[in-house]
């Protein structure tokens, strides 16, 4: 498969550089790792900091900013980034009231943000963690123990981020995660695979015909391959198992996240959200925020995820807070 790129080796750092370049503003690069830094990072506020493999852009680096992230930390691609460039980025941006690290539950990277923390809390900074686990696809997954953290962490890095903007303490902090994380919901599927730089192929097969329902933000399989359906059927498969796991209620109100998995245009975006708005409506679930298009991506997979959060007035006052950043901004 054909990639734009001069080196392998080089495609994270020079994607980096680019971001940097582009959004000098807002974004700084760590002078001897690779982590995003905010360029204005306060130090009279928790610092929120998170990260994980790249190939998911904009997550995370997209995401740091006014309003949101303090720092990212990139792996290569769908590769956890190591303990030493948390411990890093935690150390750069901290101002003295805490850090929290937002971590998906993928299992190098639950255990490198672990080690990270352990190294900033021997040195007295006090660090909290809380891990997304919103994939309601399976239960176990190649890379994890439990479920998945997948489209909630945009929603978490959104609402946990203004939190922090607002003077909370880290317990705070941590709490408002925690709810997003028990109240938030995804599902994903591929209509095709996406194709690891380095490998140059796609990850997986897939018939022309068939799809994946319940894949993973690496390519890992899902709940079951089936025959291509149309776009309203599928939504209701995958909104269907959405509501029922919380289960979602009639009169709720929530985030509907419609995000693209980096392969899948707009037009196909929108007309997803469409049916989404129908299926909800029918379920007398009120759909308060909205959020369409391309924020975690599994590099150029055409496929989509569904994630809803439900919502109470916290949560929306804190979703609905200004937020200024190269990928998410509002409001400022």
């Amino acid at each position: 498969m054909k990639k734009l790129m001069n080196k392998v080796d080089d495609i994270v750092v020079e994607s980096l550089a680019g971001l940097e370049a582009a959004h000098c503003d807002l974004v700084k690069l760590h002078p001897s790792i690779k982590a995003v830094l905010r360029a204005d990072a306060p130090n009279c506020k928790v610092a929120v900091i998170s990260g994980g493999g790249s190939g998911h852009e904009p997550l995370h680096g997209g995401f740091v900013g006014f309003g949101m992230l303090d720092a990212a930390c990139p792996g290569e691609v769908f590769t956890s980034p190591t303990p030493d460039q948390m411990y890093e980025a935690a150390k750069a941006v901290q101002g003295g009231k805490g850090v929290l690290f937002i971590v998906k539950n993928y299992t190098g990277d639950v255990m490198n943000f672990q080690m990270a923390a352990d190294m900033l809390a021997g040195e007295g900074i006090p660090v909290d963690q809380v891990v997304i686990d919103d994939d309601v696809a399976v239960q176990d997954s190649l890379y994890t123990a439990g479920r998945r953290g997948v489209g909630g962490t945009v929603l978490a890095e959104k609402i946990v981020g203004a939190m922090a903007e607002l003077g909370a303490s880290l317990d705070e902090v941590k709490a408002v995660c925690e709810k997003v994380n028990a109240n938030v919901r995804t599902m994903g599927m591929a209509l095709t695979s996406c194709a690891v730089p380095a490998a140059g192929k796609p990850t997986f097969d897939l018939p022309e015909d068939e799809m994946e329902i319940g894949i993973g933000i690496h390519g890992e399989p899902g709940r079951k391959r089936m025959k291509i359906m149309s776009a309203k059927e599928i939504v209701e498969m995958m909104a269907g198992a959405i509501v029922n796991d919380l289960p979602f209620s009639e009169g709720d109100e929530v985030v509907a996240f419609v995000n693209g998995m980096g392969g899948t245009p707009l037009i196909e975006l929108y007309l997803l959200y469409n049916d989404l708005v129908k299926f909800l409506d029918a379920k007398k679930i009120r759909i308060a925020r909205k959020l369409v298009g391309n924020y975690i991506t599994s590099l150029e997979m055409q496929g989509f995820s569904i994630t809803l959060l439900k919502l109470d007035s916290q949560l929306k006052a804190l979703w609905d807070y200004p937020v200024h950043t190269p990928a998410l901004r509002w409001g400022k």
